[in-house]
């Protein structure tokens, strides 16, 4: 028989958070001050194809300061080449300081929103005294996302790839979360979106994955657990 389960890990956008607006619209909206005007479908068209080939943010080496503004870095070049992607004669009356706009919005709660049954979800978690931490691939503006939306205090962590140098599905990023947890051997599940990033990753991690798809809402989430520890026995 399986032990019970004694952690719950969890991606972060796409999983616990949610865009207010979607991204083609903020994108468009801000660009407008700058001299450019594209469709927002084209711009999230193009977002897409750009992150799905971007390399991860990792950079081995490199801490602090310089990590933080190499993160930064690794976000122009990707909004760069989104817009890139979607026209290439579009020009920018000042790119970075269209960049510096969108780099601020999402560094904020303002431009997220918790999605459905979160809360819940992790009261319930939090009364059974089940550990938590966010293992994510975004970088170091997330813990003050989670202030902001007010359910940081609920994780014992929050790993990026940049604090452990690998991002998912590499298994290590997983092992970092458990370890911060004080058993890198405790059995655990891992809530995330992606198929391949999420599911697979934290499967070859030794976790226990669930696709947040497979649920109505975040709500469900303990009543799964519960399911899964039954079919464990």
């Amino acid at each position: 028989m399986n032990p019970p389960v004694r952690a719950g890990l969890f991606d972060a956008a796409g999983t616990l958070l949610l865009f207010r607006d979607s991204v083609g619209e903020i994108y468009r909206a801000f660009a407008l001050d700058f001299g450019v005007d594209l469709p927002a479908t084209r711009i999230a068209e193009a977002f897409g194809r750009v992150l799905s080939h971007a390399p991860p943010m990792v950079f081995p080496g490199e801490t602090g300061d310089r990590c933080r503004s190499l993160e930064r870095q690794w976000w122009w070049r990707q909004v760069r080449s989104t817009f890139r992607a979607a026209d290439s004669t579009a020009r920018f009356t000042d790119f970075d300081a269209y960049f510096d706009r969108l780099w601020s919005h999402y560094a904020t709660g303002a431009a997220w929103r918790l999605a459905p049954g979160t809360r819940r979800a992790l009261e319930a978690l939090r009364a059974r005294q089940v550990p938590m931490a966010v293992v994510s691939n975004f970088d170091h503006r997330l813990p003050k996302i989670l202030q902001d939306l007010e359910i940081l205090e609920y994780f014992e962590s929050v790993t990026t790839p940049a604090a452990v140098g690998a991002a998912k599905p590499d298994r290590r990023i997983f092992d970092a979360a458990l370890a911060g947890l004080g058993d890198p051997t405790r059995r655990a599940v891992y809530v995330g979106d992606r198929a391949a990033e999420d599911v697979a990753g934290a499967r070859r991690a030794g976790l226990i994955p669930i696709q947040v798809g497979s649920l109505a809402t975040l709500e469900e989430l303990p009543a799964r657990i519960d399911a899964l520890e039954e079919e464990a026995k």
